[in-house]
């Protein structure tokens, strides 16, 4: 198998395990990953509008989020409040659940996050992220992660 290959299938490995372990410690909070995301962007950028979110979004990047977002908004999570100044516009906030749920995802994270950090050492890891961030740069994930990134967000 020659490396590129290889760099293809454990970067693929390491996400559906990493996404797996993450699906399974948030399953008993009811939600999904993606879901967690959106809790996680709200919680350190709110109130945003739908389409501020949308390219903050590495889960969704690239695609419009009106679906999740629905879902947590309908699960009480997540309010969408109508602007006085333009009635037209709506933005989005954690509701009172919908940030002691984000706490918790924040903990969840935290775990997974020790769980990375000793994986290799710091100079392992920079050189992973600074190959990873190459090859997804320009593209919509890479583009909501350096959005993430310039915001000073996880």
């Amino acid at each position: 198998m020659r490396a590129a290959e290889h760099l293809r299938y454990v970067v693929l490995a390491a996400q559906r395990e990493g996404n797996r372990w993450l699906a399974g410690q948030l399953q008993p909070l009811g939600l999904t990953p993606s879901q967690a995301e959106v809790l996680r962007v709200l919680a350190s950028a709110a109130p945003m509008s739908l389409s501020a979110l949308g390219g903050l979004l590495v889960c969704e990047s690239g695609a419009n989020p009106s679906r999740l977002v629905d879902r947590l908004v309908a699960a009480g999570l997540v309010e969408r409040r109508i602007l006085e100044a333009d009635r037209r516009a709506v933005t989005l906030t954690l509701t009172t659940e919908g940030a002691r749920l984000e706490r918790q995802v924040r903990s969840i994270e935290e775990a997974m996050y020790s769980d990375l950090d000793s994986a290799g050492s710091p100079t392992d890891l920079a050189t992973v992220i600074e190959i990873l961030e190459r090859l997804v740069a320009g593209r919509p994930s890479g583009r909501a992660l350096a959005a993430r990134i310039a915001k000073g967000d996880s």
